[in-house]
């Protein structure tokens, strides 16, 4: 079972949410993997600690058009699908635009004169921390610089392939990042706020999930801090409310001091596992 934690904006509380259900399920003796998959940012490790068991470098394979060699037919130009290729046969002109390109080996394909050799570039880093026995934590993270982090998240999340459970830290907002994230997810739990700004931004969250047709819930977070805007709408829509985490001092106090809430307080524990349970229930339901 994938689950992605996920909000339509930073700062709502996804990162809290998924490393305190991570620790919750690892504590009961469950086998869990957290993929943070926010590579342009992630902070997950300032709240899992692990021993560090592997590092990898992302790759992404750029086309190099050697103009010697190439007869301008204009084929590759045809096949790229992400108008990475600059073509002006006027003045035999043609040039990859890296930033562009998706690595797909569609111009490779094309050409038929041997004129496209490819080179790797990194794109970023995977790190593979284990917390115990049988549970780990893996961290992508963008090289500055590179202008999309979709490529390195789905290498982080391939690298949790095959384990039982798997909670994906998911990017913030709903680009390109969040997509790539949470279409791996067999049930998203979105964060959000009872403020206009997170209603807002739970709105847009929402409207994307249901057109990938993807089961989810929603979690409140700092409840009492805003108005009942949040709730109305979601009874409104029939959407789930998995769990609300008030607004308190002391909760922020144990996370500015980059601790768990669930290691501090037995009651928070066992209402993360009861989240656990309702996510199951929830994902098996819809």
């Amino acid at each position: 079972m994938i689950v992605a934690i996920a909000s339509g904006k930073g700062g709502t509380g996804k990162t809290f949410v998924s490393t305190n259900l991570f620790q919750a399920l690892q504590k009961s003796g469950k086998a869990i993997t957290i993929v943070d998959c926010d590579a342009e940012e992630p902070n997950v490790a300032a709240f899992i600690y692990g021993h560090d068991i592997s590092r990898k470098t992302v790759f992404q394979h750029i086309p190099e058009i050697d103009t010697k060699q190439c007869q301008f037919c204009g084929k590759c130009f045809e096949y790229c699908q992400y108008n990475a290729i600059v073509f002006l046969p006027m003045a035999n002109f043609i040039k990859v635009m890296e930033d562009l390109c998706h690595d797909c080996g569609a111009c490779s394909y094309a050409c038929q004169y041997k004129a496209i050799s490819e080179t790797e570039k990194p794109l970023g880093v995977l790190k593979t921390f284990r917390v115990n026995e049988s549970s780990c934590f893996i961290e992508a993270r963008t090289n500055i610089g590179i202008s999309s982090s979709v490529p390195v998240i789905k290498k982080a999340i391939k690298e949790a392939e095959g384990q039982p459970l798997v909670l994906l830290d998911s990017p913030p907002g709903i680009s390109c990042p969040f997509i790539a994230t949470v279409s791996f997810a067999d049930y998203i739990v979105l964060v959000t706020e009872p403020t206009p700004f997170g209603l807002n931004d739970l709105k847009l969250s929402v409207e994307t999930i249901q057109q990938m047709k993807k089961p989810f819930g929603v979690i409140i977070n700092r409840a009492g801090l805003g108005d009942h805007a949040v709730y109305e709408w979601l009874e409104q829509n029939n959407i789930p409310l998995l769990m609300e985490i008030p607004f308190d001092v002391e909760i922020a106090r144990i996370y500015s001091e980059g601790k768990l809430l669930v290691n501090e307080d037995k009651a928070y524990l066992e209402q993360f596992l009861n989240l656990y349970k309702t996510i199951s229930h929830e994902s098996f339901r819809q």
